[in-house]
């Protein structure tokens, strides 16, 4: 038996012999285990070979190459200094730093901490090491090994989950809300931080926790596994849509007058773009190695470094005539919930943070990795936020790159990467969505991947058509956000924290806990009626 310890745990490789071993003595005495003071239900509710065989089982697979996307090593991000300076900071002011704990043979009882060992008054709870093996089971489909994901590669990784196409209409979020509407993304940018933390104390909580399902069965059962994946795959079906949108939206303004005639039927140049679009996006769809696409989406930061640039070289350098000056709003009642589902969707990274945090190699960083990403997005958020609220003013639109003079440069250069970034993304988010639906197909089916097609080719066609019955970026993005992304990055983490953890957490803590599902709550109510209310407008209009 070989043994491998390493900052964050002890994680042991076994031999086949031993794997047997213990897979017969699991079937002979499965209540007996180093977390045998739990009750039967919450034993059998935590088994690991219970969340590999539980559906959708290909979520981890799907989330890796959506979100924890190989990047370079980044040198000026993974020094040791940065690294220990954002784990040093979380630990310090939110956590104790826990000491590596050798795995003894003798039986321990499952997060027993005394009143000494809690604070009364801290945000999380104290940190238990986490122990876990890697033994090939005859139920689980692959043994997960630890990863060797540095902190400069995370933070990327965090970053490309959290800052996408949310960021072009922070500006439009801005005029509906008003500028005092920003504290609302700084309010969402400190709870969604927060409940990061969450996910990771919830994966603690047990040996096998993995990834976001898992932690819902672990918290509601099979119930809360199903309705959680449910929600997930809603959010990337959703964004998917957006992608179409996005497409259709600026290449009808690069190409304004293009059209086409069939049949009789005149297709303008939105439509016709996001026809195009889908049928540009349907072979990759089809693709079923997808990591050629996710080495390159791994430029998704990049790209929306360059579309935020181009946003302040107009503003400055051009210096084009298109301020506003005295028709910006310091709140707008009527609309403000429109911006509530804006800001909300601009953190919408938390279906990735379970496997950032199981594909890090020394994951006491992970608080650290969080700091950096929320710091970085939430300040890029703000500032394309002022500033093109301060450009455009009541002209905004629901991407900021509608509004750029399309003469420029560096307006084409926005327009252009926007058009190209979607490209690489598209397949990656929608693939999540199409592989926990190809588990429903028998396995030992001869048309497996005739099936395979069919329910890829008809997810296509499905965001093609919401997209072309609800082209409304904005408003769409609004109502996922309030929608789906209130329950994936605010209700859901909190109120699985406390079913998991509950008995053995502050009163402070829990009141922090309920006072975000009570945010999440309100802002999904009032915000989904809100954009639902715009949309059927919109669409009588039309």
């Amino acid at each position: 038996m070989k043994n491998s310890a390493s900052e964050s745990g002890l994680y042991i490789i076994e031999s086949d012999e031993d794997v047997e071993k213990d897979l017969q003595k699991d079937e002979n005495d499965g209540n007996e285990s180093d977390y045998s003071n739990d009750s039967n239900e919450n034993q059998s509710m935590r088994k690991p070979s219970n969340y590999s065989i539980a559906w959708p089982q290909s979520y981890r697979q799907s989330i890796d190459l959506y979100g924890s996307v190989p990047s370079p090593n980044i040198g000026f991000l993974g020094t040791t200094s940065l690294s220990r300076l954002g784990s040093s900071f979380i630990s310090s002011s939110l956590t104790r730093r826990h000491t590596l704990e050798v795995l003894q043979p003798e039986k321990k009882p499952l997060l027993k901490p005394t009143e000494e060992e809690q604070p009364r008054h801290t945000l999380l709870p104290p940190q238990i090491s986490r122990k876990s093996s890697i033994r090939i089971s005859k139920v689980s489909h692959e043994p997960h090994i630890p990863g060797q994901c540095t902190f400069g590669q995370a933070v990327l990784n965090g970053i490309n989950a959290l800052c996408g196409i949310g960021i072009l209409s922070t500006p439009y979020a801005a005029k509906e809300g008003g500028w005092v509407g920003l504290s609302i993304l700084l309010l969402y940018a400190v709870f969604s931080f927060y409940t990061g933390l969450l996910l990771r104390y919830c994966l603690d909580s047990a040996p096998g926790l993995e990834t976001y399902p898992d932690i819902g069965q672990a918290a509601f059962g099979t119930t809360g596994r199903v309705i959680i994946s449910i929600i997930l795959y809603m959010e990337l079906y959703a964004c998917c849509i957006e992608y179409i949108i996005v497409e259709s939206d600026n290449l009808s303004t690069l190409f304004p007058n293009a059209h086409i005639s069939l049949g009789g039927t005149q297709l303008n140049a939105h439509i016709l773009f996001a026809i195009l679009t889908a049928l540009a996006l349907l072979p990759t769809v089809w693709l079923r190695d997808l990591r050629i696409l996710s080495y390159i989406s791994a430029c998704g930061v990049v790209a929306t470094i360059l579309v935020v640039l181009c946003l302040f070289w107009v503003c400055f350098v051009d210096n084009a005539d298109i301020h506003t000056q005295g028709t910006t709003t310091t709140f707008n009642f009527a609309t403000f919930p429109v911006a509530i589902g804006l800001y909300g969707y601009c953190y919408a990274g938390h279906a990735v943070f379970p496997n950032l945090y199981t594909a890090m190699a020394n994951r006491n960083q992970f608080p650290g990795v969080l700091l950096v990403c929320f710091a970085i997005c939430t300040t890029m958020y703000c500032a394309v936020a002022i500033m093109g609220y301060a450009a455009f003013g009541e002209a905004t639109l629901s991407q900021y790159t509608l509004n750029m003079p399309q003469h420029l440069v560096a307006a084409k250069i926005a327009v252009w990467t926007t058009v190209v970034n979607p490209f690489t993304k598209y397949a990656l988010s929608l693939s999540p969505v199409a592989m926990c639906l190809e588990e429903l197909i028998p396995t030992n089916s001869p048309n497996f991947f005739i099936y395979s097609k069919l329910i890829r080719t008809a997810l296509v066609v499905s965001t093609l058509l919401v997209g072309l019955s609800v082209p409304f970026f904005g408003l769409v993005m609004s109502l996922t956000g309030s929608l789906l992304t209130m329950f994936v990055s605010l209700i859901l983490p909190a109120a699985c924290f406390l079913s998991i953890r509950g008995g053995r957490i502050t009163r402070f803590q829990v009141s922090l806990c309920v006072t975000i599902i009570a945010v999440g709550v309100v802002s999904s109510c009032f915000g989904s009626y809100s954009a639902l209310y715009e949309i059927i407008e919109e669409l009588f209009k039309a």
